[in-house]
């Protein structure tokens, strides 16, 4: 039991002075570089990183809402499902996920129409209608 704790404390101690000794390296970097020590721990500074900036969230807030619509009781998503048959709903969140970040809204209706269709394996005039109800619940 002892032994144990002993290595854990070497361990972490060991961590710790890897940690330490990275942080000097990276201030004897902004010492002998100046600002431009950044380019040498980043590799896109150019890049549009900052406007890109929370992306991330939105679009994981975004998914989310999909997963959680698709799987209530609203009347869309029980058509939605009905027709999905024993297809998973996480492939179809994907695919509306994708169709959802297209900036012309004139083309989501489309592109949402076309991944129901390639999930429900068949191709009818109502599925534009579903399509476009799915939409005004999502957005």
């Amino acid at each position: 039991m002892i032994n144990q704790q002993e290595m854990n404390s070497i361990t972490q101690v060991d961590e710790f002075a890897e940690i330490l000794a990275a942080a000097r390296r990276m201030q004897q970097d902004w010492l002998e570089h100046g600002l431009n020590f950044v380019h040498l721990y980043v590799e896109d500074v150019e890049g549009d990183w900052l406007e890109t900036w929370g992306d991330d969230e939105l679009s994981n807030s975004l998914f989310d809402a999909i997963k959680e619509f698709l799987v209530s009781n609203d009347d869309v998503a029980v058509k939605i499902r009905y027709r999905l048959g024993d297809k998973p709903l996480f492939d179809l969140a994907v695919n509306l996920e994708e169709c959802l970040r297209i900036s012309r809204e004139d083309e989501k209706a489309f592109a949402v129409r076309d991944v129901l269709a390639d999930h429900f394996d068949s191709y009818d005039i109502d599925l534009l209608d579903l399509a476009t109800s799915l939409l005004d619940k999502l957005l």
